[in-house]
């Protein structure tokens, strides 16, 4: 084990089925060696097949991720959580500790795809959400401690 211990990340969204999945698989995927992430939704809605299959895309699997809300999490004392969508946001509980809340919205793909006919035009809105969030993990740890603009406040 190494002197310094990995900050633990909560994303967190409405279902946890699409962004907060994709959050924790490229946190885990880039910044495994300084972050242990979690994800988790308000409710449970199931992984969403299209973000799985984006992600997969990118070499990065979440496929055996499960969609899970705050109380299946359990006791565990989060350094920040990153609300990554309004939802959740405006919906988000107080959490014990030191935890800070930091929000980041991303677009939500199932959403932006609802009304394509096309599969491969549909999975685009999927596929553009996917490296957005990406980019957003690789600013990653900096801007959780020196967040700029967004940061929640109580």
């Amino acid at each position: 084990m190494h002197g310094r211990q990995r900050l633990r990340v909560l994303f967190l969204c409405t279902g946890n089925s699409c962004r907060s999945q994709m959050a924790e698989g490229w946190a885990r995927h880039l910044k495994g060696d300084v972050i242990e992430p979690f994800s988790a939704g308000i409710e449970k809605h199931g992984l969403n097949p299209h973000a799985a299959a984006v992600m997969a895309e990118a070499g990065v699997d979440i496929s055996h991720h499960e969609s899970k809300t705050l109380d299946d999490l359990g006791e565990v004392p989060f350094d920040v959580v990153v609300t990554v969508c309004g939802h959740a946001h405006e919906t988000c509980p107080v959490f014990p500790g030191e935890a800070k809340v930091i929000h980041h919205g991303f677009n939500d793909p199932p959403k932006l795809a609802a009304n394509e006919n096309d599969p491969e035009k549909a999975l685009d809105h999927y596929r553009r959400v996917r490296d957005e969030i990406r980019a957003y993990v690789q600013t990653l740890p900096d801007a959780l401690v020196h967040p700029s603009e967004t940061e929640g406040t109580a």
